[in-house]
């Protein structure tokens, strides 16, 4: 009877957000008649550097979707993201192909003809670029970490349910393609494998410092600095922490630059704990309490964690730990077993030095019986091919996505507090329902920060629409 009743908790919790009523009326019509480019999904790319690229191309390849017009601070950029699209375009038999060029996002957003953004941004402006668009009425895919903050998760959040958009969160771990492990093992787990969850080892990597100290550099012709600073605090332009003026592929030196992004702990953090809190059926949730302990670049142009070790206390007695020595991935530890899950063979060999070949498959268990095939009335996850496509497909059926804003806020809050633990180096005390630290003002205050400017201010946005 027991595990009954927690099934039906489960099933509640994972349909519920999914069942999330929209406005119909922000449907276009046009994405329910006929194959042509007019009747699809109208779509703009919001940053088209490495990341950005990439999910251009996954957008690009889903038939739900017309990506119309691009969108870049970086003019070298925003060239080369309209010619991707239209040399898809073209060498799909296409002729006369013209991809739209802005480079102020709020053009996008005025533009009645686009139904959806996709927002490949740095992470600090994610959360003023989805919640002007959340305002717009535009349904959203928004890169992880959701956001940079906690507060701004929950803002973005508030501006989707009261326009009642369609947000999907990337993080694609969920998703069946690439990498259908994590839906594998965590599946596995919900449905109590493992027996009774204890352990959840999960390694992010490790960032390195570059070697090289802050230097001021003239800032390029084709980059609108002053824009993409937005929020963060005033700077000189490094060239280190942007993103690299000679590649487009290059790993931008925002990610590892606090003022811009938070380091593994929320990089790779947003992918795994995302699906650690989803197996232990947390998605709405988050830990207890939270211990950690980091280094910090000191005298570089970098300024993230590179070690580290978390401790974070979850219900049900399950206990969450984050080290740099653990294996790319995450190890789910019961008292009838482990699985452990990652996304290649390839991240498995670079992070682990088992000279065995059955170490190195990215979906492992300790006895392959908790990996067999789920029968009978046990909770599977809503099925997602690719994740673009599920988000596109979910705009069309007037439904949540499998990554929704009400739990991607609650894996970026899970993240944000061990940082806020690294730096406060004492044990943390969370409240999943009230979204804070109960009595501790000094943790309190490190759920946001001051915007640079009011222009760059989502609470400001908010209170102008009403919402805040």
């Amino acid at each position: 009877m027991r595990v009954k009743s927690r099934r039906s908790f489960l099933r509640s919790a994972i349909t519920g957000s999914l069942g999330l009523a929209v406005f119909p009326s922000i449907i276009p019509a046009r994405v329910l008649g006929s194959d042509s480019p007019s009747k699809k999904i109208q779509v703009a790319q919001i940053g088209c550097g490495r990341m950005g690229r990439s999910d251009l191309g996954n957008t690009l390849s889903e038939s739900l979707a017309r990506m119309v017009a691009v969108c870049d601070l970086d003019s070298k950029r925003l060239d080369a993201g309209a010619s991707m699209a239209e040399k898809y375009y073209t060498e799909n038999g296409e002729s006369k192909v013209n991809i739209r060029k802005y480079h102020d996002y709020h053009d996008i957003l005025a533009s009645p003809e686009i139904d959806a953004v996709v927002v490949t941004v740095p992470d600090h402006s994610h959360a003023l670029v989805a919640i002007e668009a959340a305002i717009a009425r535009k349904h959203i895919y928004v890169q992880k970490p959701v956001t940079y903050s906690i507060l701004e998760a929950i803002g973005l959040r508030k501006a989707v349910e009261a326009k009642k958009i369609i947000l999907q969160t990337g993080s694609q771990q969920r998703s069946e393609h690439p990498w259908k492990s994590f839906r594998t093992a965590s599946e596995a787990v919900v449905n109590g494998r493992l027996g009774q969850l204890k352990t959840i080892k999960i390694g992010v990597g490790l960032d390195h410092p570059s070697g090289h100290p802050p230097m001021p550099m003239p800032v390029p012709q084709n980059l609108d600095f002053e824009k993409w600073l937005g929020s963060a605090p005033e700077q000189p332009y490094m060239e280190r922490r942007v993103h690299p003026q000679d590649s487009l592929s290059g790993r931008p030196g925002w990610m590892t630059t606090e003022d811009f992004g938070l380091g593994m702990i929320t990089n790779w953090g947003a992918h795994h704990l995302d699906i650690a809190q989803w197996a232990m059926g947390q998605q709405l949730g988050g830990p207890l309490t939270v211990e950690a302990q980091a280094q910090f670049m000191t005298n570089d142009v970098w300024t993230v964690h590179t070690t580290y070790h978390v401790e974070m206390a979850y219900p049900k007695n399950v206990t969450v730990i984050l080290d740099n020595k653990f294996e790319n991935g995450i190890r789910f530890e019961g008292d009838e077993g482990w699985i452990f899950c990652t996304r290649s063979e390839e991240a498995a060999q670079n992070s682990a030095s088992a000279t065995d070949k059955s170490l190195l498959r990215p979906l492992r268990a300790s006895d392959p019986k908790l990996l067999a095939p789920l029968t009978g009335d046990a909770i599977r996850w809503m099925p997602s091919r690719t994740h673009h496509g599920n988000w596109l497909e979910s705009i069309v059926a007037n439904r949540q996505p499998i990554a929704p804003i009400e739990q991607s806020s609650r894996s970026l809050e899970a993240c944000v507090t061990a940082w806020i633990a690294m730096k406060l180096k004492r044990k943390l005390h969370w409240d999943a329902a009230t979204e804070s630290f109960p009595g501790d003002d000094a943790a309190n205050a490190m759920r946001g920060r001051k915007a640079r400017s009011p222009q760059y201010d989502f609470a400001r946005v908010l209170e102008k629409a009403g919402l805040a």
